[in-house]
């Protein structure tokens, strides 16, 4: 038996300097402890963060009620307390308890459990079949994670070896390697956006060609094969049936073939949301005529949610899904979507959000699931506490 006797929640602040929930969970012999995130790029069907009243709401009912209720509740059985946090709201966004502090308390007990068991979170959720990801990380940033910089909101990069440390490692080269090229051609110093990646005052197609190229030089350098990707966040700049870029404005079918060159004209392998939220159709052209060179992936399309997933399917719209624990708000939703895409032959990434804290629970997640990726940048220490504890599970897995 592991039940719960003990919780506790505080307010900490994430990597924006915003206040956010952390809550800890007591078993008799196991704990766990989990932080929420918050994301500036938001799908409009991801659940309530905060319900009304905000965050001092979410804390004030989870100290006066909730705390009380899931004292004798049964830690290992995950769906069963995640199933009590949604009777407890009673609506399907988490409206009235936020989804913040639901996947917080979810996550966290989860981590309780595995430590009960005295074993690691990642074996814990994902036994024997668990297996390394590979670190999939943004290196020049903008939309509405960045003043000033590219329409499309990241640029990314996967460096692929047998030790997670070396691609980690790999990833902060071209990072660092961008910097210096972009340098070269700037008076201004060169800042950084919400993720950590670079803000460069260049158009889109310039820094294309950048990250192309400086991936490029990386790999011939090191030997590892670098993939190119970005998420284009289209639905940010999706106006009146246009894509407004800086220095163009593309119809949808002209997005359409825009992406197609970018993948097959400029090898570009992993494209996240390249058109707005709610086109499936053109999602579904793209990865018809790209699916074979390329993962499309769903994030604001899907918003890990499974119902808008099972319209995806049903459309042909995606091949691969971005996973993101607060857009559902507990870890046993996030798991129902994800086997309704592995069931269905897609790719899986897991995925940090913009502001985020240094809880590295979905370090975990992703090596539990077999995720094929997972996008949590490349630099600063909140990224960083994911990708260093990606190192920690490979030498649990005995992997050196």
């Amino acid at each position: 038996m592991s039940e719960i006797v003990d919780s506790k929640i505080r307010k900490i602040l994430d990597s924006r300097g915003n206040e956010t929930v952390e809550v800890e969970i007591y078993t008799k012999y196991g704990f766990g402890i989990s932080a929420a995130p918050s994301g500036a790029s938001k799908g409009a069907t991801e659940v309530t963060d905060y319900p009304e009243g905000g965050i001092d709401k979410s804390v004030k009912l989870f100290t006066s009620d909730i705390s009380k209720k899931i004292v004798g509740l049964e830690s290992s059985d995950q769906e069963g307390f995640d199933l009590f946090l949604e009777d407890i709201d009673g609506t399907e966004n988490f409206e009235k308890i936020g989804g913040n502090l639901a996947v917080a308390m979810s996550l966290a007990n989860a981590f309780a459990s595995a430590d009960e068991l005295g074993i690691p979170l990642f074996r814990y959720l994902g036994g024997l079949n668990a297996r390394m990801t590979t670190p999939l990380g943004n290196v020049v940033g903008g939309g509405k994670h960045a003043v000033n910089g590219t329409t499309i909101q990241e640029f990314l990069i996967a460096s692929h070896a047998d030790r997670a440390f070396d691609a980690i490692k790999t990833n902060a080269i071209v990072h660092k390697r961008i910097r210096e090229r972009a340098s070269k051609e700037l008076d201004i110093p060169i800042g950084m956006g919400d993720e950590k990646a670079w803000v460069l005052p260049f158009d889109d197609d310039k820094v294309i060609e950048l990250v192309r190229e400086v991936a490029q030089e990386v790999s011939d350098k090191t030997g590892f094969m670098i993939e190119n990707g970005m998420d284009l966040a289209a639905s940010s700049f999706y106006e009146n049936g246009h894509y407004v870029y800086r220095d163009k404005k593309l119809s949808r079918a002209e997005q359409v073939d825009f992406v197609e060159e970018i993948v097959k004209d400029k090898g570009y392998s992993v494209i996240e949301d390249p058109f707005d939220e709610n086109d499936f159709e053109s999602f579904a052209e793209l990865t018809k005529r790209v699916g074979n060179k390329a993962i499309v992936i769903g994030d604001d399309l899907y918003t890990t949610n499974y119902q808008r997933l099972e319209m995806g399917i049903s459309k042909k719209a995606s091949n691969a899904i971005l996973l993101k624990p607060n857009q559902v708000g507990t870890l046993s939703r996030l798991l129902k979507t994800w086997r309704l895409a592995k069931d269905h032959g897609m790719s899986s990434v897991v995925s940090h959000r913009s502001g985020e804290t240094t809880d590295y629970f979905i370090a975990h997640l992703a090596v539990a699931i077999g995720a094929d990726y997972i996008k949590t940048g490349t630099v600063g220490g909140e990224r960083l506490a994911k990708l260093n504890e990606l190192v920690r599970i490979q030498e649990e897995m005995g992997a050196h």
